[in-house]
């Protein structure tokens, strides 16, 4: 089924495999175990074909998985679920949409999709919850419907990365009741399954257990303990690790409890938190006394943080109260984040800081005086022997020493309380147990209560007392042998799932098979390109499309309101300029040609200033823009011919709009003398000017049609942008790379959604220019319709581009503004004419399509022009749209690196 041979793998300076060497055979259950950071990833990646191999050799299902034909025809045959909760799935969609997605991916899916959907949504109890968004699922959930979404195709090989991390006992049993079932039904298939927790490993039918990129162990589970002389795969990991990994380990020793008389630290009495209608917490009470360990346990999504931020002010009670150290819990209380260290699950630290600058961050966070800072950082560094690694950076510190660094942060400012939320999750059992000696450390001799979540049932053993919860309410507390007792089980997992109420414990996922045991041939190449992979990629784009409020009210509203401003802003027309007058002269003439000026729909106003008032300050008051003085004897000069000045005074504040000004009064003043001079002066001649296709010489004709493609350009590419990075993000490019979907299936099904809505985008700005500006469109809308359609293939094209060269969307959208908006508005002839370029300017206007686009909107809008006069213009946007996507297609990567 799969040989591998010499397999190393480095990111960077860091050596993530090593020498590799394993087989599998045909219907094996395989597991690969170990903790965080040694490879399990890498080496499922590589196998899968999810990852492009750097060293070695790699032949899964009787070829080598690195050859792009060879990995293509496989694909059909085997299903890859990534690490994390959902990162196969796409949160938008519903769970039954989630599974139709899967179904268009493969041939055989597409048949008879209905009902294999409704057959395995009722098979692993999703049925009631399949018109569900996949965000809104619990982790257990999440997980078994990501199975039901790798099984769509049938798979020969079935390769899970750490499935069951985070996930709750009882969802976590489910799941691997669904495993125990597909085995069931179909033996020949092969099944690799990563994963953190050793006493998950104890029910594999082979281990390979790693450490730094090498391989530890290859043997069965109870071969592994006789190997190693230990009764626990914990214990034979650590047997089999390096002694230079294992100097400073002993065995945990808890001591004696808090003193009964220590006092509470933590009090809750009847804490119910409500959103809207939904019940997150109902009626939670319990004590915990100072220097307690006590651990918080519950199915996922039943509550525990929400109580946890309840209890630390971080979120007020809707009803119920709490007290910490005797004094009420108020939400943002300061005195309350004094008192309290918190270390989320993920290590809350600042990567590109070292260990020591991220310890005296956060004391400064605290008001510690600069003396203080250094003092209590080299304590911690001390107590939580990080001193060698002070001037290391957080980003390169190996997971357990990055687990002790964020204890030291959380501990920094010497709180009487510590929240750790999951703490120890894909840690490695020696790291564990040094956490957990300073855990239990810090809560016998410095007396801090902490409190802690866990899914880790050795772990919650170790504490002195637990609650479980489910469902927002505490199902049962007291010490963690006490309620093993209680409930008549031999473990504190059964006794968890004991306590369960009972339709949580009811699990028929495996009652029936969800896989068929028949094989199915699939040993043909499948097709180059298929239709119903692409619109499979189109269908949830443009349904997680629609489900986001935000961008599309951004994609069509913020178009709109950026059509109105620059619409309005782009306008060099100037009229009804306010002007005032100082005359004196009060003439016959000089009334005259202030009538003149009024009589024109350039200017309004022509209010009289008396001296002694000058132009500056009438002007300086911002109320007019120009003013006309006349001099003493005006009137006298005119009529006898001497030629006498006036005076025209502009606000030049505003230079484009003091040089119209300028030129209309001009204009007058030539109309004026005009009139004075009658008609003999132009008895030799006569000039008759006109205009064609802007007759009322509107500037908003000619920018209003030029803003649409600017706008278009902008908007459809910075959506289409978002698409594939944020596959990336969300870690769903594992569909991509695990299935037979091509490159340009995949950018195609990407590109549509957003040439739809860009099209509506077009359409709606059309109308707005026309309806609102009162822009005639006097040519064919139907071929402005097909040159838009052209250029937003452009446009979506671009977006696509900068998406595959980008890894986050912050950068898609940074790098695709740089890309739009400067060469749209300096190089699309928006206010310059291309033919008035030259040189670089002129080449790159006449590559980039919105120069094209513009000299067709205008040309369509105001010149009525046609194809045979367009055509030039659309051929360099085909050939622009055709580039980039080939571009695309070589960018995009069809393995991880």
């Amino acid at each position: 089924m799969i040989e591998a041979q010499g397999l190393s793998h480095r990111y960077g300076d860091v050596q993530a495999l090593e020498a590799v060497s394993l087989t599998v055979a045909q219907g094996e259950l395989l597991g690969v175990a170990g903790p965080d950071g040694v490879g399990k990833s890498t080496l499922l990646g590589l196998l899968t074909g999810v990852r492009k191999r750097q060293h070695g050799t790699v032949r899964t299902l009787g070829g080598d998985i690195d050859r792009p034909a060879h990995r293509q025809q496989v694909s059909q045959r085997l299903a890859y679920m990534p690490q994390g909760l959902g990162k196969n799935l796409y949160p938008g969609l519903t769970v039954s949409e989630n599974l139709a997605f899967f179904s268009g991916l493969f041939p055989d899916g597409a048949k008879n999709r209905r009902p294999r959907i409704e057959r395995l949504l009722h098979e692993v109890g999703l049925a009631p919850f399949k018109n569900r968004p996949a965000a809104k699922l619990s982790g257990g959930m999440k997980q078994k419907l990501g199975l039901c979404c790798a099984l769509m195709n049938d798979p020969d090989l079935l390769v899970l990365d750490e499935p069951t991390t985070g996930v709750d006992p009882l969802s976590r049993r489910q799941f691997w009741s669904l495993i125990e079932g597909i085995r069931a039904a179909k033996p020949q298939m092969t099944v690799i399954v990563a994963t953190a927790s050793m006493d998950e490993a104890a029910q594999f039918d082979r281990l390979i257990v790693m450490d730094g990129g090498r391989i530890l162990a290859d043997a069965a589970p109870d071969a592994l303990l006789r190997q190693t002389g230990t009764a626990h795969l914990d214990d034979a990991f650590i047997a089999l690790l390096p002694e230079a990994q294992k100097v400073g380990y002993r065995p945990l020793q808890l001591g004696a409890l808090p003193d009964k008389d220590a006092g509470i630290a933590i009090e809750a009495k009847h804490l119910t938190r409500r959103f809207g209608s939904f019940v997150a917490v109902r009626d939670v009470s319990f004590r915990i006394r100072r220097g307690e360990i006590f651990g918080f346990l519950g199915s996922n999504g039943c509550g525990k943080t929400t109580t946890m931020k309840m209890l630390t002010g971080l979120l007020p009670a809707s009803e119920g109260q709490a007290w910490l150290f005797g004094k009420p819990v108020e939400s943002g209380s300061l005195q309350v984040k004094r008192d309290v260290g918190f270390m989320s699950q993920s290590f809350s630290l600042y990567p590109e800081l070292t260990v020591g600058e991220n310890l005296i961050l956060h004391a400064r966070l605290f008001l510690m005086s600069e003396a203080d800072c250094i003092r209590r950082t080299q304590e911690v560094l001390r107590q939580f022997s990080l001193s060698r690694y002070r001037d290391s950076r957080a980003a390169s510190l190996p997971t357990g020493v990055r687990q002790r660094l964020s204890l030291g942060v959380a501990m920094i400012h010497r709180p009487q309380m510590l929240i750790l939320d999951e703490p120890t999750s894909g840690v490695d059992p020696v790291s564990r147990n040094a956490f957990w000696q300073l855990l239990v450390r810090l809560s016998r001799e410095e007396g801090v209560t902490i409190f802690i979540s866990t899914h880790y049932m050795n772990e919650a053993m170790l504490c002195d007392r637990i609650s479980l919860m489910h469902a927002g309410s505490v199902l049962a507390k007291g010490q963690p042998q006490a309620l093993i007792d209680k409930a008549g089980t031999d473990t504190l997992e059964d006794a968890f799932i004991h306590y369960m109420p009972a339709q949580a414990e009811t699990d028929n996922t495996a009652a029936a098979p969800l896989l068929s045991a028949k094989r199915v041939q699939r040993n043909r190449r499948p097709a180059p390109f298929r239709l119903t992979r692409m619109l499979a990629y189109s269908r949830s784009e443009l349904q997680d499309l629609l489900r986001d409020p935000v961008r599309l009210l951004f994609a069509l509203l913020g178009t709109l309101i950026l059509m109105v401003v620059l619409g309005f802003g782009l306008n060099s027309d100037v009229e009804e300029i306010p002007f005032a007058v100082i005359d004196h002269d009060r003439s016959a003439a000089s009334l005259a040609y202030r009538d003149n000026l009024l009589g024109s729909q350039f200017f309004s106003g022509g209010q009289l200033i008396e001296p002694p008032a000058n132009a500056d300050s009438v002007l300086r008051h911002g109320d007019v823009s120009l003013v006309m003085e006349f001099p003493p004897g005006f009137g006298r000069g005119v009529y006898a011919g001497d030629q006498p000045e006036v005076g025209a005074w502009i606000d030049a504040a505003m230079p484009g709009r003091a040089e119209s000004v300028g030129t209309y009064v001009e204009a007058m003043h030539a109309q004026y003398l005009q009139s004075l001079a009658g008609t003999e002066s132009t008895s030799l001649y006569a000039l008759h000017t006109r205009f064609r296709y802007n007759q009322t010489i509107r500037s908003i004709n000619a920018m209003v049609p030029a803003i649409i493609p600017m706008l278009l350009m902008m908007i459809t590419a910075i959506l289409a942008a978002l698409s594939v990075v944020r596959e990336k993000e969300l870690g769903s490019i594992n569909n991509f790379y695990a299935t037979p979907v091509t490159r340009m299936e995949f950018l195609l099904g990407k590109q549509l959604p957003y040439l739809l809505l860009g099209f509506i985008n077009f359409v709606l700005l059309v109308v707005l220019a026309v309806g609102f500006f009162r822009v005639p469109l006097v040519g064919s809308f139907p071929l402005l319709a097909v040159s838009a359609l052209l250029y937003l293939f452009c446009a979506s094209g671009l977006g696509l581009l900068m998406s595959t060269f980008t890894n986050t969307q912050i950068a898609a959208i940074f790098g695709t503004m740089l890309a739009t908006l400067i060469p749209a508005a300096q190089y699309g002839g928006l206010t310059h004419p291309v033919a008035s370029m030259e040189g670089l300017s002129k080449l790159i206007a006449q590559v980039y399509p919105t120069s094209h686009f513009v000299d067709i909107c205008r040309g369509v809008f105001a010149k009525s022009m046609g194809l045979s006069a367009l055509w030039p213009s659309l051929v360099p946007m085909a050939l622009f749209g055709v580039a980039v996507l080939i571009l695309c297609r070589w960018r995009l990567q069809e393995q991880q690196r």
